[in-house]
């Protein structure tokens, strides 16, 4: 939890709140991975990318 804090300081004091979408979508993706890893859907995602 102190990383998500120490990265939600950065992005205010350095104004840098266009970061936000990025991180956020790529979690998205990342867990979107994650769950369907072994799964029937799996080699649908990974056509995606």
């Amino acid at each position: 939890m102190s990383f998500l804090a120490d990265l939600w300081a950065f992005m205010r004091t350095r104004k840098k709140f266009w970061l936000l979408p990025i991180l956020f979508m790529m979690a998205l993706l990342g867990g979107l991975i994650v769950l369907t890893q072994g799964s029937a859907v799996a080699p649908f995602i990974y056509t995606l990318f």
